[in-house]
């Protein structure tokens, strides 16, 4: 009997051992629990001569638990019934002040719902909203102190960070990233929510004045279709227009006034409409401008295949440079910037656009010459001119609301930057190098028939060879080609 209580007793224990070791080894082997991150806010500041804009970006849920305003049912179209109540929550908590303590104004502009998603926390919807934060007098916008309390008055373990998007004073004007100047969150030694001091150091016109002229040529670059435009009205200059076709040269000189003069009307177009769009602050629509401008290149994609207006390349340049000036002005007038800022951005942005344009201009010249001289030089221009016409349909549909491949592949090319540079300055590497070897083949020839007209024998170093017959200048013209030949007769020309 002793026996069988002893052997219970003993399974019991085993069982019970068991039934501890076994969740405790799977607790014990499990990933630690880790609570779902939440996303924080952002405050996106744009820093302006005389007042500060401020993005506010608030995932709704915490926005709806801090301020019992429920917005995590409603649909956007909902949003101006709540408007009134959440503005009013809005200015109690955003208190900016100088660093002496006076106050500055507040006023909340748009509202909107949105998705979106932050690393590592997923998709949610948040509440986007524009505040107007002005100094008072003697007010600096650089310095100041921000009390902002939004959500984390309420949500403690909330957290709020507060960057910089736009300050033109700074030299940031492409709003393309944010730099942070601070977290708002709360100190928990002391339980309270301590407010920020934004410094944002000392701007100055220059910098905003060299910022703006980076973002001209950087705009130039990237507009493939401002390029597109100008390089194919300058493909056909060498050429000569007999009829409807593209026959013959016109000499270097001819070519080089042709290609100044397209490149000057353009510029004077552009810098004419960017100026009096942006200060005048004509809020132009965009699509009829954008769709304007994928015509023109249309047009000059024609022109370089059957001539449409020879003769008249600089004042159609001109007048198209209109519409492309239009668009450089969207630039400008989404930066919202003072006159003065304006006067200045104006004058940088347009010197930047210049400065890259020539620049391009210089490195396609040498090839625009060299291949007009090439027995290939039709084929090469007739399928230039092509692909650059199927682009510009593709950016005509894209921009009249049908949406293609082509324009988005024609796009893309924008987004290489160095790419256009690159291939322009290999071609006109190749193109001088090509060029001057030419030219010492038709110096040699020259040499040859020099030294037959005068009866001097060859050079002594040189092995003898037998002397060049009478029409040796016509075959050694047949055999370096057409290049060869214009060379040989400019050089003549000159000697002459």
């Amino acid at each position: 009997m002793t026996r069988s209580r002893n052997w219970l007793t003993t399974a019991l224990r085993l069982v019970a051992g068991i039934a501890i070791a076994v969740p405790a080894a799977l607790l014990l082997g499990a990933p630690p629990a880790a609570a779902h991150p939440m996303p924080h806010s952002v405050v996106q500041l744009d820093v302006y001569e005389a007042s500060v804009t401020a993005r506010l970006e608030l995932p709704v849920d915490d926005f709806s638990r801090a301020s019992g305003i429920d917005l995590t049912g409603i649909e956007p179209a909902a949003l101006p019934v709540r408007a009134t109540d959440i503005r009013a929550y809005l200015g109690r908590h955003i208190r900016p002040t100088t660093l002496q303590g006076k106050a500055w104004q507040v006023g909340i502009g748009a509202l909107s719902l949105s998705r979106t998603e932050q690393t590592s926390t997923g998709p949610y919807r948040e509440l986007v909203a524009e505040a107007v934060l002005t100094p008072p007098d003697g007010g600096d916008v650089r310095h100041f102190t921000l009390d902002y309390d939004v959500i984390v008055h309420q949500v403690v373990t909330h957290t709020t960070l507060v960057t910089v998007r736009q300050d033109w004073a700074a030299g940031r004007v492409d709003g393309g990233g944010a730099t942070q100047v601070g977290t708002v969150g709360l100190d928990i030694r002391h339980m309270k929510v301590p407010p920020l001091t934004v410094d944002l150091g000392n701007g100055s016109t220059w910098r905003g004045f060299l910022a703006m002229t980076e973002l001209g040529g950087e705009h130039i670059l990237t507009g493939t279709d401002h390029l597109l435009f100008l390089l194919i009205l300058l493909l056909p200059a060498p050429l000569r227009a007999t009829g409807r076709r593209w026959h013959g040269l016109v000499g270097a000189r001819a070519a080089l006034g042709r290609v100044g003069r397209v490149t000057i009307a353009f510029t004077v177009g552009h810098s004419v409409a960017l100026a009096a769009t942006a200060l005048g602050r004509l809020d132009i629509p965009g699509r009829p401008v954008e769709v304007f401008i994928a015509a023109s290149i249309l047009v000059g994609a024609v022109h370089a295949i059957r001539p449409l207006f020879p003769g008249r390349e600089a004042v159609v340049a001109g007048v198209f440079g209109l519409g492309h000036g239009m668009a450089f002005s969207f630039v400008l007038a989404e930066m919202h910037l003072s006159t003065g800022q304006l006067v200045f951005s104006l004058f940088g942005f347009n010197l930047g656009i210049e400065l890259v344009q020539l620049l391009l201009v210089c490195l396609a010249l040498p090839a625009l010459l060299v291949v007009a001289r090439l027995r290939v030089q039709p084929a090469l221009r007739v399928g230039g001119a092509l692909l650059t016409a199927t682009a510009a349909v593709g950016w005509l549909l894209d921009r009249l609301g049908v949406p293609n491949p082509v324009a988005r592949t024609a796009d893309s090319a924008g987004s290489h930057t160095t790419l256009m540079p690159a291939a322009l300055a290999l071609t006109a590497v190749a193109a001088i190098g090509w060029a001057l070897s030419i030219r010492r083949r038709a110096q040699a020839e020259q040499g040859r028939v020099a030294r037959f007209r005068t009866g001097a024998r060859p050079d002594a170093a040189v092995a003898p060879g037998p002397a060049p017959s009478p029409g040796s200048r016509e075959r050694a013209g047949r055999a370096l080609g057409p290049v060869d030949q214009g060379l040989i007769e400019q050089d003549e020309m000159a000697d002459g």
